[in-house]
């Protein structure tokens, strides 16, 4: 089974010349010859062997072909091959992140604060157990580790494995206690005789710590048996002898109960009486969805209150035929009992609350949720336990992205309005519970906006001055059409009726923004256009929808005034094939304080809009599709140009995106392809001989060592292959468009007021810069016969110099296929300098790059996760902050160090405050070294990340510096 799982992958995949491959299949090979076959064989007790195996084979063999691997948010992966992770996040308060690179691959399982000791516990998937840097297996050929248990002195560590046994590690070394570990045969010599019916007590589900008397820790058995251990004595104090199979156990803070889960969908109140050795019923047992079949509660927490009666929340427990797909967090508190609905699963769940040992009460605060796509808090102070919206980790994801826009330098009185329209909405966020540390960032210089258009027809706000992307204003564009979907079905709403919910059981609440489904895929937002002076937007949708808003302050219920453009102009012999228009509303609708739509222009065919340019000075907006352009002036509410640029062959461009039909011209054309190249491959060859062999390994061997010519040639695109009519760029100028003495604009305006728009010049594109009024070839650069790649994002940005404060350089930075920057001076198009920021294979990462203009970018890295880079020394976006910590071995805490310019040092202390979120991902910081330094003698932990600057007037930095502004998958 081991030959087949690992040699045939590898046979598959070692067809290749490099060498680290074939190393890479050697070892494996190598690790299968010296395993022993009987251990392997044996099955589960060996799966740590196994593991090792599959380890070595993926990383050598697969990351050398492949050389990235797919990320996961899942804490723990649940196939064969687990995700890897080379990161472990941490938040704290706005501003306040800590990224920690691991040194090995691997999946995260478990983490834990070492609390007060600036130190960090975690357990891999391949059966490590390390502390910082410190690695150590815990058992050679043990089964999987279940559940890991950190006492609160911080210098024992208990891991309870899946055959039933407890090892007891000490701390911060990780070394094994000799002949103290916790087998399964000492625990079934306490259990009566009828209770143990031959029948094993399955692996070790929970271990938690007496919360008044330490050195006690109470173990659970999937078959349901728990025992409370002495660590001092090695014996068991006390037997609870439950018969469904165990999921989880919580404390109850005066350590005189706890409280069990089972797989049932119940849960049960145990009392810890002495005197008695055994308790074979509890105190009180409930099935919250019952009577009928339920899934098993996951996870239970039990929280006292001062003021009332405590809090249960559990995950898991629906009635199995009904809601056994729901993904559902369930709130109880006396009579009030909320089901907060997720649209993803729930990998995990705590509270905030009072952690201070001579408290008598936990006093929760606020309800964490980590989902596999979002993370959730809810209010547990608020009457109705509301969500709190998150100043960071906001979905981006929550409707797939299909566009983004930056807006720099916004005006404050812009800045102020969205503000104000997204607290009406209950965007902007409030009271977060997660306040460990400081952010000392200073204020920033500017305000930046990153705007999101999404698939079921929003746009997204979004604040990225500082490090954290946080959620500003959200608008909606589906209120304006007919459609299924409702657009008053928003959880946020305050309007919606609270007791239409309290009719339902169970109570369902629908919590978080993820909802990765569609309504309609006409609604989908393609491009978006923002004016910052005059506070008007341009949003352009995938069915040729145009609409033209403006900001206002108050409700409005008026109806959108509709005009059409005709971009075909009543052209013979083209029908369109693809989707419908969407039907606008008739009716007036209401429209909440923000962007507010004031005309839709619905192009002619309806296909999807492929450019877009706002020009509020002269009220238009120029628009264009795959069959031409138009020109329109939403203050007189008409059409200024309609332009079809369809060349006779562009018959796809009649299909649109949402069409499967198939040209059968095409069709044939690649039919007959195949069959030339067939012919051409059957021709006999010769045979080659030894020598022939010989000499075309070298000639191959010297053509890898040359250098790439200096040109390629270029074939042209035929009309045939592509749309040639696809408009992909507009622009309004002010330019000498007659003669070299007067600007002239692109229109004409006569003394009515209407704008009429003539052709002034047309030109045959090519890459080249074109001199005006002349149309002469200025300058060019021949990038793709140089560099064989094809350009994809094109901007000018100003570069600053960290030498001079008062210089700085504009330059053309370009974004190739290939995923590399090309900057060039302007202009002569002279090459200056040249990164590799994206890979190549990341197609979706090319398409959704988006410069700035002071010389940073942002692209997706993910579907939900935008990674941010700056191509300028100065302008560089990263987090500064500090976490104080109360440490009780010493009397004072250390200051900070010193920080110089060409290094940013970010200091660290752990709280209680701080929580932790874990990333199962591969990061790649391009350009950039990061290096941890760990001083335990002073409780310090730096992180410094090294550029290399080059000082004199140009501010070109030596790599590219990234900065990650989004975590959430």
């Amino acid at each position: 089974m081991v030959g087949f799982v690992t040699l045939v992958p590898a046979l598959c995949r070692s067809f290749t010349r490099s060498p680290r491959v074939v190393l890479g299949f050697l070892l494996t090979v190598l690790v299968i010859i010296l395993t022993p076959q009987g251990e392997i064989l044996r099955g589960a007790p060996d799966r740590g062997r196994l593991s090792v195996v599959l380890y070595v084979f993926h990383f050598l063999i697969i990351a050398p072909t492949v050389d990235f691997f797919k990320s996961s948010c899942l804490p723990i992966a649940d196939s064969v091959f687990p995700a890897w992770c080379r990161s472990t996040i941490f938040y704290g308060s706005p501003g306040v992140e800590f990224t920690g690179l691991h040194r090995d691959a691997a999946a995260v399982a478990q983490i834990h604060f070492l609390q007060g000791q600036v130190s960090l516990l975690g357990h891999f998937l391949d059966i490590h157990v390390c502390v910082c840097y410190n690695v150590c297996d815990v058992v050679s050929s043990a089964s999987r580790v279940t559940v890991l248990l950190l006492l609160r002195s911080c210098d024992l560590l208990c891991v309870g494995t899946e055959g039933g046994g407890i090892h007891f590690l000490d701390l911060p070394r990780l070394s094994l206690r000799d002949n103290q570990s916790l087998l399964l045969d000492q625990v079934m010599q306490s259990v009566p005789e009828d209770y143990r019916c031959g029948k094993s007590l399955g692996p070790v589900e929970s271990l938690q710590e007496h919360p008044k008397q330490p050195g006690k820790i109470l173990i659970g058995y999937s078959r349901g048996l728990v025992v409370l251990w002495d660590l001092s004595t090695c014996n068991a104090e006390h037997m609870f002898l439950g018969k469904q199979q165990l999921e989880s156990l919580v404390w109850e803070r005066s350590g005189s109960s706890f409280v069990s889960s089972h797989s049932d969908g119940g849960y049960s109140v145990w009392a810890v009486a002495s005197g008695n050795t055994y308790t074979h019923q509890p105190v009180s047992s409930s099935i919250p969805y019952g009577p009928f079949p339920c899934k098993a509660i996951n996870k239970i927490l039990w929280r006292t209150i001062q003021s009332g009666c405590p809090v249960v929340l559990y995950s898991g427990g629906m009635p199995r035929a009904s809601y056994g797909d729901r993904h559902c967090v369930t709130i109880q508190q006396d009579k009030q009992h909320v089901t907060l609905d997720f649209t993803s699963r729930v990998i995990d769940f705590f509270t905030v609350h009072t952690t201070d040992p001579e408290h008598d009460y936990d006093d929760p605060k606020a309800l964490v949720v980590l989902l596999e796509e979002e993370l959730v808090v809810i209010d547990l102070l608020t009457t109705g336990w509301p969500s709190v919206p998150p100043p960071y980790l906001a979905p981006l994801h929550s409707s797939a992205i299909t566009t983004s826009c930056h807006l720099d330098n916004v005006p404050a009185k812009l800045w102020d309005r969205l503000a104000a329209a997204g607290n009406s909405q209950g965007v902007q966020p409030g009271s977060w519970p997660i306040c460990g540390g400081k952010n000392l960032a200073p204020p920033p210089r500017q305000q930046e906006l990153l705007l999101t258009g999404h698939e079921d027809g929003t746009v997204r706000f979004w604040n990225v001055s500082a490090v954290a992307m946080t959620p500003l204003y959200k608008l909606s564009t589906a209120n304006v059409f007919h459609t299924d979907c409702d657009p008053n079905d928003d959880p946020l709403d305050p309007t919606n009726d609270p007791e239409a919910l309290q009719e339902e059981w169970p109570p369902f609440r629908k919590v978080g923004c993820f909802d990765p489904y569609s309504d309609d895929p006409r609604l989908g937002i393609q491009k978006i256009s923002l004016c910052k002076y005059s506070c008007r937007l341009v949003v352009a949708g995938t069915a040729g929808q145009v609409i033209v808003l403006g900001l206002s302050d108050e409700w409005s219920d008026h109806t959108v005034d509709v005009s059409t453009v005709d971009l075909l102009q009543d052209r013979e012999g083209f029908t369109w094939k693809g989707h419908d228009r969407l039907e606008p509303r008739a009716s007036p609708a209401p429209f909440p304080p923000g962007f507010q739509p004031l005309v839709l222009v619905q192009a002619l065919p309806p296909a999807s809009v492929t450019s877009v340019m706002l020009h509020a000075e002269w009220n238009l907006v120029a628009f264009g599709t795959s069959h031409g352009f138009g020109l329109f002036d939403y203050h007189r509410r008409t059409a200024v140009l309609a332009r079809c640029t369809l060349h006779p062959n562009d018959s796809l461009a009649m299909e649109g995106p949402l069409s499967r039909v198939k040209s059968l011209k095409k069709s044939l054309r690649q039919s007959f392809r195949r069959i030339r190249k067939s012919r051409v491959s059957g021709k006999k060859r010769p045979i080659p001989t030894p020598t022939s062999k010989i000499q075309e390994a070298n000639a191959a061997l010297a053509d890898q060592e040359e250098v790439a010519p200096v040109q390629r040639r270029i074939e042209p695109r035929s009309a045939d292959d592509s749309l040639s009519g696809v408009v992909r760029c507009l622009c309004f100028a002010d330019t000498y468009l007659r003669d070299g003495m007067i600007l002239s604009d692109t229109y004409l305006r006569d003394w009515s007021g209407c704008v009429e728009a003539v052709l002034g010049k047309e030109i045959q594109l090519t890459h080249r810069v074109f001199s005006l009024p002349k149309v002469g070839a200025k300058t060019k650069f021949k990038l793709t016969a140089h560099e064989g790649c094809r350009v994809r994002r094109v901007a000018m940005v100003t570069v600053c110099s960290t030498a001079q404060e008062d210089y700085s350089e504009t330059s053309l930075v370009c974004l190739t296929n290939l995923g590399d920057l090309h900057l060039f001076n302007v202009p002569a198009l002279r090459p200056q300098v040249r990164y590799d920021c994206i890979r190549k294979e990341d197609i979706s990462g090319i398409a959704s790059c988006v410069f700035t203009r002071n010389g940073q970018g942002f692209y997706l890295i993910s579907p939900s996760e935008y990674q941010r880079f700056s191509l300028s020394a100065k302008v560089i976006t990263e987090p500064l902050c500090t976490v104080e910590l109360e440490r009780p071995l010493e009397t004072h805490i250390r200051s900070l160090h010193t920080l110089t310019p060409l290094e940013t040092h970010t200091l660290l202390f752990w709280r209680h405050t701080l929580f932790w979120l874990c990333r199962v991902e591969i990061i790649t910081e391009h350009g950039q070294d990061v290096q941890m330094f760990i001083n335990d003698q002073h409780g310090q932990i730096i992180i410094i990340t090294g550029r290399t600057v080059e000082t004199g007037a140009a501010a070109w930095p030596g790599g590219l510096g990234t900065a990650r502004s989004h975590h959430v998958r």
